[in-house]
């Protein structure tokens, strides 16, 4: 088995669904009764659901939170999600993904969505999963903590004590910096934060997962 292992963000890197997901994750907390939502979330701590629900909660209430209301939300989520058209692929992801899995390079999946919405836009594209190998912010609030986690959980899948490489493919300043954070090297997929991720230290960078695949193909 290829010893290299790939880490893929899912929002922007694998699914076409920043703006979607965003407006799904707004409406779901006004549904819970937050009314005073900070939707600058590009700016927050941690670019995970549980950090954004957990922040606006705290701002809107004195009642303490509890774990049983990210429940609520999961399924609340679900439910605005499917008022939006089903999300496509981001060019290439689906092809990548069988691509790897036919030549046995090992992969999982790191998001800060949480694990229902996060499989239900893998599946509107057709884009292959098993939920062992998913990672998310319902147990991390923190990016650091769901990477380590996917990590871990390839190692039990793959039956790998170890990689000897790890490399984290995202498209946003956050996967970058997290990656930083754990020595994992990084590729960056998409325009949109190409200029930021370049002067924070990215050196690979791609227009989509299409032309990542094609760098990869070439290294078999």
């Amino acid at each position: 088995m290829n010893t290299t292992l790939y880490i893929f963000d899912i929002d922007g890197t694998l699914t076409d669904s920043v703006p979607m997901y965003l407006m799904s994750v707004t409406q779901a907390m006004q549904r819970m009764g937050i009314a005073d939502i900070d939707t600058d979330y590009t700016h927050y701590k941690h670019h995970t659901d549980s950090y954004a629900f957990r922040y606006n909660y705290e701002r809107n209430t004195t009642e303490p939170y509890n774990s049983e209301l990210l429940v609520q939300l999961e399924e609340e989520l679900l439910v605005q999600m499917n008022t939006f058209a089903p999300v496509s692929e981001i060019l290439g992801a689906k092809a990548l993904i069988d691509f790897m899995r036919a030549h046995a390079i090992p992969f999982c999946f790191a998001t800060g969505a949480l694990p229902k919405p996060a499989m239900q836009k893998l599946q509107q594209c057709d884009i292959w999963y098993d939920p062992a190998l998913i990672a998310t912010s319902k147990t991390h609030e923190t990016r650091v903590g769901f990477v380590q986690e996917a990590i871990e959980r390839a190692k039990s899948y793959y039956k790998q004590t170890d990689f000897e490489q790890i490399i984290s493919v995202g498209d946003g300043l956050w996967d970058l910096k997290t990656a930083q954070a754990l020595s994992l090297e990084f590729v960056g997929i998409g325009e949109r934060h190409k200029e930021a991720l370049l002067a924070h230290g990215a050196t690979r960078c791609y227009t989509d997962i299409a032309s990542f695949h094609r760098e990869i193909s070439t290294t078999l």
